[in-house]
């Protein structure tokens, strides 16, 4: 009898190791659920944007609390990959404009605008910002509240003519040209 009782001791340890062991799984998994929520409600504040499907495709695109300030950025730095890389003048544009826009040297806004300027986003990040830069511009958000679209573009025009042409002749190239109308014609677009 006692090797029974010794049998169900340890059966009953075992079984209530494994549900110790549920039981913090199951509270990490709400934890993270919560961290996740949270860091989307943030961005949401930050980016003035509080519709679901934006904010997933701003978590999507990468965008972060701490990096959501970049968003407006995106097209000028797609103006500058436009003919395959950033040139020294283009560099020195796209970060005045940055720290004239609050992203302090060394910020997580700054570590990701570098590797954008060293290597060009994803395509989806391009696609994907005109249409949430837009509904910024929409809300009101405080992180463009000192932009419109038509201040966009011209930042586009000015980085698209910075290290352009010879004697000043054909400083915007006909892929320039057309980046610069489809960017326009997107940031222009109001949303339906």
């Amino acid at each position: 009898m006692p090797d029974h009782d010794a049998i169900a001791k340890r059966g009953r340890s075992l079984e209530d190791e494994y549900f110790r062991k549920k039981d913090l799984e199951l509270i990490e998994k709400i934890r993270q659920a919560a961290a996740i929520d949270q860091a989307r409600k943030d961005l949401g504040r930050k980016a003035g944007l509080d519709a679901p499907e934006l904010l997933q495709e701003l978590h999507d695109l990468g965008f972060t609390p701490d990096t959501v300030s970049l968003l407006p950025l995106v097209p000028i730095i797609q103006m500058a990959w436009a003919e395959g890389g950033i040139t020294t003048a283009e560099r020195e544009l796209i970060l005045r404009l940055a720290r004239s826009r609050s992203v302090e040297v060394g910020s997580a806004a700054d570590r990701q605008l570098t590797e954008w300027i060293t290597n060009p986003p994803a395509e989806a990040v391009f696609s994907g910002a005109r249409r949430l830069i837009r509904a910024m511009l929409d809300s009101g958000s405080a992180e463009t509240s000192d932009l419109n679209a038509n201040d966009l573009v011209k930042f586009c025009e000015e980085i698209a003519s910075a290290s352009g042409g010879i004697l000043g002749i054909r400083r915007i190239s006909a892929e320039e040209r057309a980046l610069l109308s489809s960017i326009a014609a997107d940031l222009n677009a109001r949303r339906s």
